[in-house]
């Protein structure tokens, strides 16, 4: 090689290769993406939302009157019987506590009680001697008088004189009988509830029996204690007639009508189960979100459509995730969400010809958490962009990102 050549030849080589790396470093590439495709399949509209299961009809047992409730010796889950099964024995409670000035009062009552009575039997006993003595002057009188030996006045005022005794003698059972309740009712205020022997007679209790065939689903009163009329004691319902419970926002409620489709998720099993809604009630109410946000919520009331078997492990007070189906189609054309943006204020989604996004304008209809209804703008089976980000734009080439 000349010198001359060889003089030039280092230069515009190492040139040539820098133009090259440069040219190579700045030439576009391809935009690492996920891709998705425009499918044809079923799409559901549902109100998600967290629901409570209860049983349909419970039973809440309370104290009829005031007493002492014993301990109750059963537990939560037992089986009740109706008129059979025993909830709750109330015994009388002690009306105030003695102490030693009430107790001697209340004796010498007692003591008081107890003379009055002995005084008003000898009055009675004096009477119905009186009233002896009467009778017989009048029966010997009488003999007399139908003789003509006394005169008939005299019998009168004989039989006057029984007659008056026995009023008398009348007047002074009366008045023992008096004597001797304000005798029993001296003694009854000393008697304790607890002394067996007030219990002899068996009717120092009363028995609350099972009103209906079940099952115990809450004990609120254990243990020994006084309870005024009407405290709960004891809830009772069929755990096989479960319903579940939602309280939706109002603006959800007003898109839910009875007969949706429900669908029942993270209750426990392995599969989801089916319900429909049954009731949404007319009334709503105030409720403190987690956020401190007062919120207007209405109770929607779901029944399980699958067979007992499938949900019998379910209970009363059980939490279940709900979807409420609004809107169903098993042919609906959909794409993802994430494949959606806004563009000259309609919706549009790139699609991939030819290797390169292509912004393209779509006309949606329903949309649900994850895809949205395809009404024109996008053929079924075309490549679309999920998730684009900056740097994808409208004739930008695109390669699917490999996923592990």
């Amino acid at each position: 090689m000349p010198v001359s050549v060889r003089k030039w030849f280092i230069p515009i080589t190492a040139t040539t290769l820098l133009v090259l790396g440069l040219f190579y470093a700045f030439w576009p590439r391809a935009v690492p993406v996920d891709l998705g495709t425009v499918v044809r399949g079923p799409m559901v509209v549902t109100i998600d939302d967290e629901g409570v299961t209860r049983v349909k009809e419970a039973y809440l047992v309370s104290a009829p009157l005031p007493g002492r409730v014993l301990r109750f010796d059963g537990h939560v889950g037992d089986t009740v019987f109706i008129g059979e099964t025993s909830l709750a024995t109330i015994r009388p409670s002690a009306p105030t506590f003695l102490d030693a000035r009430t107790r001697g009062e209340l004796e010498a009552a007692v003591n008081a009680a107890t003379a009055a009575r002995t005084q008003a039997e000898a009055e009675l006993e004096r009477l119905q001697a009186l009233y002896d003595f009467a009778k017989s002057e009048y029966n010997r009188a009488k003999p007399l008088a139908d003789r003509g030996t006394i005169s008939q006045s005299r019998l009168d005022r004989a039989l006057m004189e029984v007659r008056t005794q026995a009023a008398a003698l009348q007047t002074a059972q009366a008045n023992f009988s008096v004597r001797d309740f304000e005798l029993q009712r001296a003694r009854a205020a000393l008697v304790d509830p607890d002394d067996p022997a007030a219990a002899s007679n068996g009717e120092c209790c009363l028995t609350i029996k099972a009103p209906v065939n079940g099952r115990i689903l809450r004990i609120l009163q254990e243990s020994e204690s006084v309870v005024a009329a009407g405290t709960p004691l004891i809830e009772i319902g069929n755990p096989a007639d479960l319903e579940i419970i939602v309280d939706l926002l109002s603006t959800d409620a007003v898109l839910t009508s009875p007969g949706d489709v429900v669908m029942i998720e993270d209750w426990g099993g392995p599969l989801p189960l089916e319900g429909i809604v049954r009731r949404v009630e007319p009334f709503g109410f105030t409720k403190i979100s987690a956020l401190g946000i007062e919120e207007q919520r209405v109770n929607v009331v779901i029944d399980f459509t699958d067979p007992y078997e499938k949900w019998q492990r379910l209970g009363h007070g059980y939490r279940v995730d709900v979807r409420i189906a609004l809107w169903r189609d098993d042919a609906a054309l959909h794409i993802p969400l994430s494949a959606l943006f806004r563009h000259e204020g309609a919706w549009a989604a790139y699609a991939v010809v030819n290797g390169r996004a292509q912004i393209t304008k779509v006309e949606i209809g329903h949309i649900n958490t994850n895809s949205a209804e395809i009404l024109g703008g996008i053929a079924e089976g075309e490549t679309i962009v999920l998730y684009p980000s900056d740097r994808v734009s409208e004739g930008v080439r695109v390669v699917g990102r490999e996923t592990l």
